[in-house]
């Protein structure tokens, strides 16, 4: 199957289409004042949204998305939506014009991280490409930090890059990562990918998302979040607490591979091998 991709860009978001489709496949969202993020990401076949926004079990989640604990003891993750006063907040630049090629997509998103006093913490880079590859996506990110202030960030439970999916706990779900462990075994462990699948609205099938860590990260191969309703993150905040300087900057690279069906292990495992080559 051979597909060219359109865009329709604003300076707040970025809305990503098939040649010819009437409805978007992906879209970038960057408000102001207000965490990025990616929603929906529909199916490679077209048929199902394979991201959740403001699940009501963690209305502070949104499709995919990048989150932070215990940053100076700042919190980048519930938004203040539990009041918690030691909650950050998200100032995202307007969006440059993303760049297309044939059935390749690019754009990038730039934010500023603050604490709750205002004081700017850090810049956040989000440099994302997409590739259309018919039968499933490719969708990777160059995720850099860079201090505004000298840093430390906790060990935590949880934190980094985070896929929501909708999972609902009547029809389940499977997840798996690199080493062969399931969803409960998976929790905590390192591995260089973790891989997701669920029935979706409207499908007859499952469909699902693997997210995978490149070797040049710190940690790698990193240890995973993967919770109760199958969302993942690879956490190197898992692994202990680390530190970024002033004016230092450090770069995670992570590929989220998007396809139809359960979870096929050789095939994740194939597109990480050709992902940890760049």
């Amino acid at each position: 199957m051979c597909t060219t991709l359109q865009v329709t860009p604003t300076e707040r978001q970025i809305e990503i289409y098939r040649t010819g489709g009437e409805e978007p496949i992906l879209v970038q969202h960057a408000e102001v004042d207000k965490r990025p993020f990616i929603h929906p990401i529909v199916a490679p076949d077209g048929v199902g949204v394979l991201t959740e926004n403001e699940p009501p079990h963690h209305l502070w989640q949104h499709g995919l998305y990048v989150g932070l604990n215990d940053v100076n003891g700042v919190g980048f993750w519930e938004e203040g939506i539990r009041g918690n006063e030691t909650d950050g907040t998200f100032h995202p630049e307007a969006l440059s014009e993303a760049k297309v090629d044939g059935n390749r997509a690019s754009w990038t998103v730039v934010s500023e991280w603050r604490s709750p006093s205002g004081e700017a913490m850090f810049k956040e880079t989000q440099a994302w490409r997409f590739v259309d590859l018919g039968e499933r996506y490719e969708l990777d990110v160059d995720w850099t930090l860079e201090g505004r202030t000298d840093l430390t960030f906790g060990e935590y439970g949880y934190g980094g890059l985070f896929l929501r999916m909708p999972y609902r706990k009547d029809v389940g779900g499977e997840g798996v990562n690199s080493e062969g462990q399931g969803r409960e075994e998976a929790e905590g462990q390192r591995a260089r990918w973790v891989a997701v699948a669920m029935p979706i609205e409207g499908r007859s099938d499952w469909a699902g998302m693997a997210m995978m860590d490149h070797p040049g990260n710190p940690e790698h191969p990193a240890p995973w979040r993967v919770d109760g309703q199958l969302g993942i993150a690879p956490s190197r905040c898992i692994a202990g607490a680390w530190t970024l300087g002033r004016g230092e900057a450090v770069t995670y690279r992570h590929r989220v591979l998007v396809y139809c069906g359960k979870v096929q292990a050789d095939t994740v495992e194939a597109s990480w091998k050709a992902f940890a080559r760049n």
